[in-house]
């Protein structure tokens, strides 16, 4: 199994962030074994802006379909360490596996933390 925060540290390289200058990269696993990556792409209209986690995962749904999983995601931010925000935290309980039992790893006093979805966004929006 490959350590998802090394790729997920050489896509936050790529990143598009001339204005918040935070450069975050993200590289997820599925239940089927696919690999996705992807970076957070700002913008001057802000709100227009996406996140690392949400480009890795549309990148996911748009190869492997509406049914994917994710089965682990990690996320970093060059000179910077935090978790996913909260409206990735949504967009990855949507995707996760039952339970919510998806493990999300990112860096917090230079070590890597992993916690379950389900404890990350213990109240997660469902229909």
């Amino acid at each position: 199994m490959p350590d998802l925060l090394p790729q997920a540290h050489a896509v936050a390289a790529k990143a598009h962030a001339p204005y918040s200058r935070y450069l975050v990269g993200c590289t997820l696993e599925t239940t089927t074994g696919g690999i996705y990556h992807g970076c957070n792409v700002e913008n001057a209209s802000y709100g227009l802006t996406i996140c690392a986690e949400r480009n890795a995962i549309f990148q996911a749904v748009a190869a492997e379909g509406s049914g994917m999983k994710i089965k682990r995601l990690s996320v970093v931010c060059l000179g910077h360490e935090f978790p996913p925000c909260g409206a990735c935290r949504q967009v990855i309980a949507e995707f996760s596996l039952a339970g919510g039992l998806t493990q999300v790893t990112y860096l917090q006093k230079g070590a890597p933390v992993t916690r379950s979805i389900a404890e990350l966004l213990p109240e997660a929006f469902a229909l």
